[in-house]
């Protein structure tokens, strides 16, 4: 276990010392700390103090070219960092290190994805007597946010917010300046992270002994706030853009589920959960194995699931691992679901027989995959997809495999123009929110494939069981 301590420091000569010799002292027990400080274009000897540190005592010091703010400094920093678990110091004397046992705490236990440092929850040590309108200011902004992101923070400006390694991996921060406080927030929200609160002492410092936020740095929070509270993923993770927007879709998902929710079992293994979007329609079910290879949807997942005893959180690649075979044979596996995942895996043989091998004989298997090769554009190529499925070589692999099909069938032939049109002639690499918002409107449409079957589609429904 590692932490690393991320200190954006701009012209702090006369604290800079200190500070570092205080973090240094915190006594973790087993736990490695590094501590990176990014020196934000200082004028005052600051990268002169740092070049003399750095490399000693698992010190490393970054030097920004000119000075850029302290967002950047962050996130500079935090880029650089290799630690389990991250935390972030100033490099005045405003907060004090030997905290850090209190911000790691709920992290260490397995509680909680980001934990907050308060300055407004009350500390035996008490706290320094300084600026009225500087604590109406963060709490306004505290209130302000919390409106938009549905928390209950008491402190979202502090500077002492500790998170795990997959949270870091997750924010890809803007913010040049003081906005990085809101805009995390923000963030955090919208990945459904598990977030703690801590109270904390705090020292703070007047203007003349160098405190630089003010009212215009204000301002920009609110508008910070305005800016990322409709966040939905990193912008290069379109898989995950994409279905943040199709949670939204209540009526669509519960349609999609009813296709194949008489067909389901009492104990299921979800390949590809996501963010849950079926899982929610089986949760209470005898027993659900909810799995995803990506970390920050196995964190989700825990969220919303992990306090069902009935529900497990797991991850397992496939093609089937002999370990992940062994582990899985213990929870009588009756039925695999699998949508929207198969095409996202190269070896999609190998995974349909992984399936196979789950189940005994007469066990379930509801598949869903992207349909009609010909419509195979920018879209598929962005999201990741090897392929589109035709109806026959479909059933020809999972048959192959040792399931027999009782039924293939198209779904969502309406959707098949506005694939076409974005991935085809727009070459989009994205839905647009408004079309896919879209799709409630087209529900009666959908409604209407539910007698007879379409003769094509965007996607192929599978129902079968294993030989």
């Amino acid at each position: 276990m590692k932490l690393s301590i991320v200190m954006p420091a701009y012209n702090e000569r006369k604290t800079l010392r200190e500070i570092v010799g205080r973090v240094l002292a915190v006594d973790l027990g087993p736990i490695e700390k590094e501590l990176i400080i990014v020196d934000d274009g200082s004028k005052d000897g600051t990268r002169d103090i740092l070049r003399e540190l750095d490399g000693t005592n698992g010190i490393r010091a970054i030097f920004q070219p000119v000075n850029m703010g302290k967002g950047a400094a962050v996130w500079t920093g935090m880029r650089a960092s290799s630690g389990d678990i991250v935390v972030i110091q100033d490099a005045d004397l405003e907060y004090e290190p030997r905290e850090y046992p209190v911000l790691l705490r709920p992290i260490l236990d397995g509680e909680a994805d980001i934990v907050y440092g308060s300055r407004f929850l009350g500390t035996p040590e008490g706290h320094r007597v300084l600026y009225f309108w500087h604590t109406v200011g963060n709490r306004l902004l505290t209130l302000m946010s919390n409106v938009f992101t549905n928390l209950n923070l008491t402190d979202m400006e502090t500077c002492y917010k500790a998170m795990t390694r997959q949270v870091v991996d997750r924010l890809d921060l803007e913010s040049k300046r003081f906005g990085i406080e809101p805009e995390i927030t923000c963030k955090v929200a919208s990945l459904r992270a598990r977030i703690f609160e801590v109270p904390i002492s705090y020292h703070g410092r007047t203007y003349e002994e160098g405190k630089k936020i003010g009212l215009k740095d204000a301002f920009q929070a609110v508008w910070t706030i305005l800016k990322y509270f409709r966040w939905e993923a990193p912008k290069d993770d379109v898989g995950a853009i994409t279905l943040r927007r199709m949670s939204n879709l209540a009526p669509y998902n519960a349609w999609l589920h009813a296709r194949f929710d008489g067909f389901l079992g009492r104990r299921i293994l979800e390949v590809g959960s996501g963010v849950g979007n079926q899982t929610r329609f089986f949760a209470d079910r005898e027993r659900v194995v909810a799995s995803d290879i990506e970390p920050h949807y196995v964190r989700e997942l825990l969220t919303k699931y992990g306090g069902r005893s009935n529900v497990r959180i797991g991850s397992f690649r496939f093609p089937l691992t002999d370990a992940d075979a062994a582990d899985l044979a213990g929870e009588r596996i009756d039925t695999v679901v699998c949508l929207n995942v198969l095409e996202h895996i190269e070896d999609d043989r190998g995974t349909l027989a992984g399936f196979a091998r789950v189940l005994e004989a007469g066990g379930r298997l509801a598949l869903l995959v992207p349909a009609m090769p010909s419509l195979y554009g920018t879209l598929d190529v962005h999201l990741r997809h090897y392929r589109r499925y035709g109806r026959d070589a479909l059933k020809a692999i999972v048959e192959e495999a040792g399931f027999a099909v009782e039924e293939i069938r198209f779904l969502n032939r309406p959707g098949v123009l506005g694939w076409w049109l974005n991935s085809k002639l727009l070459k989009r690499r994205i839905l647009p929110k408004g079309q896919l918002a879209a799709f409630k409107a087209i529900l009666p449409f959908l409604r209407l494939e539910e007698k007879k079957a379409p003769s094509f589609g965007m996607s192929l429904l599978v129902l079968a069981r294993r030989k």
